[in-house]
């Protein structure tokens, strides 16, 4: 499949991609990912190994529209991990400064 990314086509193909990310150790992630295999990668990361381009380059979002259109898991930071685990009414009473919690 074709995609361009940071303005460059590149033939990108499922299997050239689990082949590119063989081997490749997943770095922390801290925004957009990419479900390879059994591992989840840093989007960047991902874009990195498969363009050979400088991080800088791109943007997470042209790594996250390639690898959903050749069929792979990609999830946002907002979605992988919840923030605090608290409810609604304690998280706008949080915000509020005020604590859900206590009677009045």
């Amino acid at each position: 499949m074709r995609c361009i990314i940071a303005r460059f086509p590149f033939d990108l193909s499922k299997n050239g991609v689990l082949a590119a990310m063989r081997g490749v150790k997943p770095e922390p992630i801290t925004g957009d990912s990419v479900i390879i295999g059994r591992r989840s990668y840093p989007a960047k990361q991902v874009g990195e190994v498969i363009t050979s381009q400088d991080r800088r380059d791109f943007t997470s979002g042209e790594v996250i529209r390639a690898m959903t259109r050749l069929g792979f898991t990609c999830r946002s930071l907002s979605e992988s991990a919840p923030a605090h685990g608290l409810t609604p009414l304690q998280a706008a009473s949080e915000m509020l400064g005020n604590s859900a919690s206590t009677p009045r």
